[in-house]
């Protein structure tokens, strides 16, 4: 049996948009289920968003720390951000969040793998990236606002990010699965294996 998801969409009977905000809105859909009924499911509608795991030559992911108002923690997380504009090539996204977040730059790039972060509420799609060969960025640092204004900055070894997950003591998302599919690489055909950097999305179709 071949282990793959694929695509599907059953008849929506009716549609709304309850809530509309800044970067993301609520949808009601009318669902026709397999027995014939129709079921009501309420969903979040977003962007997307594209993670950077940015590994240096001492084996240390570049992390940041920030707090997160929904679930009220300052949590450890991977640079990553919206994909703002429609069709916007992740690439250039997870390059941009680099420099912004971190005011770093990487020389070579690969699709570490792409998530849903919670499918049964929300459609968000994210590619996390692997970040190898950084340095430092050019030019001035971005400016940060809101809660980027307190954010801290380190670069933590993956054996102690692996046993932070493990532990019960790392949760951001995209953490969690980068470091986790890091070492699962690295225990298959390698890094050097790992698809390109453009490689199809067809959650987020992008332009090259």
């Amino acid at each position: 049996m071949t282990i793959r998801d694929i695509p599907e969409e059953w008849e929506i009977r009716g549609s709304r948009t309850p809530f509309t905000g800044a970067k993301t809105s609520v949808r009601t859909d009318d669902v026709v289920m397999p027995d014939g009924s129709v079921a009501t499911r309420d969903y979040q509608v977003h962007p997307g968003s594209v993670a950077v795991l940015a590994l240096d030559a001492e084996d240390r992911v570049l992390v940041i720390r920030q707090y997160r108002h929904p679930v009220r923690q300052r949590l450890w997380e991977i640079p990553a951000g919206l994909l703002d504009v429609p069709g916007e090539n992740p690439l250039h996204a997870a390059r941009r969040e680099l420099y912004e977040e971190a005011h770093v730059k990487a020389e070579d790039w690969r699709v570490l793998t792409d998530v849903y972060t919670t499918p049964g509420g929300c459609d968000e799609a994210v590619r996390i990236f692997l970040a190898r060969d950084l340095s430092e960025a050019e030019g001035e640092r971005f400016a940060a606002e809101h809660e980027e204004t307190d954010m801290e900055l380190g670069r933590v070894p993956v054996t102690d990010l692996v046993r932070g997950v493990l532990a019960g003591e790392l949760h951001n998302n995209c953490l969690v699965v980068g470091v986790l599919a890091l070492l699962a690489a690295r225990q298959g055909d390698g890094l050097d294996a790992l698809r390109p950097a453009e490689a199809p999305w067809p959650a987020r179709p992008f332009e090259s």
